[in-house]
């Protein structure tokens, strides 16, 4: 995605115009352009020059992100884009006018409502006060010079934006007041006092410049709140370290980080941050990850472990290998997530477009209608000209407009913090509506490290003796499961001994020679050829395997010495994590390729609602497509195998420690590697969603409450009607508010479950699946297998196809009913005949 800085949009009708000329030229394939941070994202083939001219030819300004002097400008170039320019330029112009407005409304309202003493050159004569008002009035109106600009460019563009309703209405309210002035002199000249009182309160001069004063209000305000919606990047973008210590031809210098290459030799001393990404060649210390995970706690790290660039190094002098620097750094990349989804829009945000893309026109249209409607109902020229000025400056696209830009970069900004990133604005938006969590067991549930849980020796044999056998076998093995055994030697400072005549068998376990004695360990049908098996210690490593671990047997000269129970334990949060998704209404489904029963007993340690075991690497996919009859299915997975599922899936959630592959696969990325994140994820999505619904909601309340209370609807009823300064103070705070609330989401507690609602169930309808089994001559080895497979697979309706060529049949599981002469034509297009199918 191509990302762009664009100029001189106001409101939501400016970034509708805007994305609306850019999706027309030829190559873009998508454009979606953010009035929160003044950003468009372009995807496509387009050129950046035909961009850009579309941008102008639409009365707007645009440039390519980060262009600037130098390349390695880029990041300031961006922090420039998101500093808040405006609230100083609104600051000037607001205090300004007021210098002006204070005298105006003292003659105008303090006078005429309240009697307040007037200069002697102005005490008694109606048209000098008339004129000064007029004065003043202007002067605010050239201060404030932007919205007329922007206004009737807009116009001339064929679309008027929120500028064009505020320049109507102060301009409409100053040239009227204008004709009541040259009438009110008219009258002086004949001398009729009693009609030039009369014009005095048709002068809105006052109005034309409060409207003004009150929107630039609005207008601060609302500047001021929206730089706080992007504090989260800004300070992301803060953390990078602009310089490095490396060592080159043996001595140690600092340069610019953007001159740190890959391979480059850096250090770092206690205290410093950490430049760029590396991995330690020298030394260990504390890090404070806290910038990059949200995790408070320092974690150690020594040679071989990996660092990230931004974190803080807090004890020792570390000497690393740079991996990968400037935008391939951890850091750069979740700058470019978070970056990335402010640049795109949450589906609910198209409807809010597609209002303010009309809302303008309509509302210069209602405008003229109330005019019209007044002046034939035989009320006079002021009294219509206010109802239609009031309604040009109450009506408010802009709420529309950052109702849900707002919530969706408070949000992100609030996930990253915390080590969550939402990749699109999408994703945040469509994690909350999650109903099915499928979870990968190895890696998500558990640690995906086998550790040695039991201990069980036989009479007579020490642990100490029992281990030391164990850790001389499996100290030449290469199987995953020796790993957990030497790594339990390490802790216990144990020292395998030299073996001779080491064998293994694959299946059955390992011998060697120890000591002129032969020593063994494997499972149980191989140890039992060795030697006697006591029925205590065989129902002991049953109920071992029962619980979901691997015991493994151990013997020394014709007698067992004891079982080691090797398991890849579960993570200690995956509990508390999967009975958070249940109380939130989620059915929670693990899948793993383990045999059943050691699926069950780790499902069942996790409290999850579904085990689905024995599933191959390459049929979780297939599992996830199932699972989206029920219900909008997220998952979760670490692993290259997991990536299909990722992107198979309505939401993809990536464990943080997990593969390249399966992270960019993902929609959403965990950096803390915790289950615990997801409900918190789910939780903040809904979070999000139920703030933009308010948003939403007051957007639309505000204007539909306020235009028919500004064109005077209730006048006839109840007397209501609103004054135009009422109506633009009203207007400039409704954006105002809205931004407010999305400020709210900066206090929420996404890893507080004590508010968890149960309001999303699954379909708990029964799927209607029929299958069929068909018999197939000419199959001859697995390759022929998979030819029918696929052909069948591939027809619409059928679900799954499990062909066997030894039994010569494929049961297919059908969604829909298939014809069989259609199941047949598919089988023997590939040269293979079919005998019958039942």
């Amino acid at each position: 995605m191509e990302q762009y800085t664009v100029t001189g949009m106001s409101c939501a009708a400016c970034s509708a115009r805007v994305e609306k000329a850019v999706s027309g030229v030829p190559g873009v394939t998508s454009c979606s352009v953010s009035l929160l941070t003044n950003s468009m994202g372009v995807e496509g083939t387009a050129s950046s020059g035909d961009i850009i001219a579309a941008v102008e030819a639409a009365g707007y300004g645009a440039a390519p992100k980060g262009a600037g002097e130098k390349k390695i400008a880029a990041k300031a170039a961006e922090e420039e884009a998101l500093k808040d320019k405006e609230t100083p330029v609104l600051k000037r112009r607001l205090i300004a006018s007021l210098c002006f407005l204070l005298p105006l409304m003292y003659v105008s309202m303090g006078h005429t409502m309240w009697g307040w003493p007037l200069p002697s050159a102005l005490a008694g004569n109606h048209v000098a006060t008339g004129l000064f008002q007029m004065l003043f009035a202007a002067i605010v109106m050239v201060i404030n010079q932007k919205f007329f600009i922007s206004g009737f460019r807009s116009m001339i563009h064929r679309a008027p934006n929120m500028d064009a309703l505020v320049a109507l209405g102060s301009g409409a309210s100053f040239l009227y007041s204008t004709y009541v002035l040259f009438a009110m002199t008219g009258a002086q000249m004949q001398m009729d006092h009693e009609k030039v009182m009369s014009y005095m309160h048709d002068l809105y001069f006052e109005s034309a410049a409060m409207i003004l004063t009150l929107i630039t209000v609005g207008k601060m305000l609302e500047a001021r709140s929206k730089g706080k919606t992007t504090d989260a990047l800004k300070s992301l973008m803060r953390l990078s370290p602009e310089t490095a210590v490396v060592v080159r031809a043996g001595k140690e210098q600092e340069v610019r980080i953007e001159e740190v290459r890959i391979g480059d030799i850096f250090v770092v001393r206690p205290g410093e941050h950490i430049p760029v990404d590396g991995r330690i060649l020298e030394g260990s210390s504390a890090v404070n990850e806290s910038a990059l995970t949200g995790e408070s706690i320092p974690v150690d790290k020594e040679a071989g472990d990996l660092v990230s660039a931004a974190t803080l190094n807090q004890s020792g002098f570390l000497r690393c290998e740079a991996t990968r620097v400037g935008e391939d750094t951890t850091l750069s990349q979740i700058i470019q997530m978070v970056s990335d989804a402010a640049a795109t829009k949450a589906p609910i945000a198209k409807v809010a477009d597609r209002v303010s893309g009309i809302f303008v026109p309509a509302v210069i249209t209602i405008a003229l209608v109330t005019l019209a409607v007044w002046l034939i109902a035989g009320q006079s020229t002021g009294f219509a000209v206010a109802r239609a000025v009031s309604v040009l400056v109450i009506s408010c696209p802009c709420a529309l407009g950052l109702a849900t830009p707002v919530a969706i970069m408070v949000g992100n900004g609030m996930g990253a913090k915390n080590g969550i990133l939402f990749k699109t604005a999408v994703s945040l938006e469509e994690a909350g509506k999650t109903q099915i969590i499928a979870l990968d067991k190895t890696g998500t549930i558990t640690s995906g490290e086998p550790k040695v849980t039991d201990i069980l020796t036989a009479q007579g044999v020490t642990e100490e003796e029992l281990l030391k056998d164990a850790l001389s076998l499996e100290q030449k093995s290469e199987h995953p499961l020796a790993g957990a055994i030497l790594s339990l030697g390490e802790e216990r400072d144990l020292t395998p001994a030299e073996v001779t005549d080491f064998r293994a068998l694959p299946g059955n376990g390992l011998s060697a020679v120890l000591n002129g004695e032969e020593i063994y360990g494997g499972n149980l049908t191989f140890i039992r050829q060795q030697a006697d098996v006591p029925e205590k210690i065989a129902k002991q490593a049953e109920r071992f395997a029962e619980d979901g671990k691997t015991p493994l047997f151990f013997g020394r000269g014709g007698r067992i010495t004891g079982v080691i129970a090797v398991a890849d334990v579960i993570k200690e949060d995956s509990p508390r994590a999967v009975k958070e998704l249940q109380n939130m209404g989620l059915h929670v489904v693990m899948l793993t390729g383990d045999n059943e029963r050691t699926a069950r007993a780790i499902g069942h340690q996790a409290g999850v609602d579904e085990v689905i075991a024995g599933v191959l690497p390459d049929g979780k996919e297939a599992v996830i497509r199932k699972l989206k009859r029920k219900g909008r299915v997220a998952m979760v997975g670490d692993g290259i195998n997991d990536a299909p599922a990722l992107t198979r899936a309505d939401i993809g959630i990536a464990i943080g420690a997990g593969t390249d592959i399966a992270v960019d696969a993902a929609d959403i990325v965990l950096m803390k590697s915790r289950l615990s994140d997801v409900p918190a994820a789910i939780r903040l999505s809904r979070a999000t969603l139920r703030n933009i619904h308010e948003n939403l909601f007051w957007a639309f309340f505000y204007n539909v409450i306020g235009i028919p209370l500004a064109s005077g609807v209730w006048f006839p009823l109840f007397g209501w009607k609103l004054n135009p300064m009422f109506g633009a103070a009203a207007m400039s705070l409704s954006s105002f508010c809205v931004v407010t609330n999305a400020l709210r989401l900066n206090w929420f507690r996404m890893h507080d479950a004590s508010r968890d609602k149960k309001r999303i169930t699954i379909n708990q309808k029964e799927e209607k699946t029929m299958e069929k089994t068909m018999k197939i001559e000419g199959m001859m080895c697995g390759h022929c297998e998979a030819r029918v497979k696929k052909c069948l697979e591939a027809l619409p309706g059928v679900e799954e196809a499990v062909v066997s060529h030894e039994n010569g049949t494929a049961v297919v599981t059908l969604s829909t009913d298939v014809a069989d002469d259609v199941l047949k034509k598919a089988v023997e297009d590939q040269d293979y005949q079919v005998l019958g199918i039942q």
